[in-house]
């Protein structure tokens, strides 16, 4: 399997060598879709990054819950147990890592689900939750420690 992503940036007028340059770009994936991009305004300041665009440290969360949700829609399916709604505000701290670089240190997932009808009891939630960390293919990719805490 191959996955492919375009990111496009383009200097326009700036100077560039003055470190005075816009991190604004865009992401384009084979689908079509197209998402506006930048670097976070927490480490590159307004002008020069756009904090209505998705960063990359925002995109990388966002894809281990995406990854995690897709996976436990699954097997909740599996099981013959009907989700109307899941919804996960994913965070990401960041920290220095054992040699001192930035990077991203946890992502906890607190997903909420909503059950079509009575929901299953919570020891069938983190097995579901358990098993679909188990199979997200971006979680078993990175060395960040991801969490999910599961309450129902």
């Amino acid at each position: 399997m191959t996955h492919t992503a375009t990111v496009d940036w383009q200097r326009a007028a700036a100077q560039f060598t003055d470190n005075q340059y816009s991190r604004g770009h865009r992401w384009r994936f084979d689908g079509g879709a197209e998402v506006a991009a930048s670097a976070s305004p927490q480490i590159v300041p307004v002008p020069w990054s756009d904090p209505a665009a998705v960063d990359p440290e925002e995109a990388f969360v966002a894809a281990l819950s995406s990854c995690h949700m897709l996976w436990f829609l699954s097997l909740a399916a599996k099981r013959s147990l009907r989700v109307n709604r899941y919804l996960d505000d994913a965070v990401g701290e960041m920290g220095p890592n054992e040699a001192g670089r930035l990077v991203m240190r946890t992502v906890t997932q607190r997903p909420r689900i909503e059950w079509d009808r009575v929901p299953p009891d919570l020891a069938t939630v983190r097995d579901l939750h358990a098993a679909a960390h188990h199979e997200c293919f971006l979680a078993n990719s990175v060395r960040t420690e991801v969490l999910v805490v599961t309450d129902l």
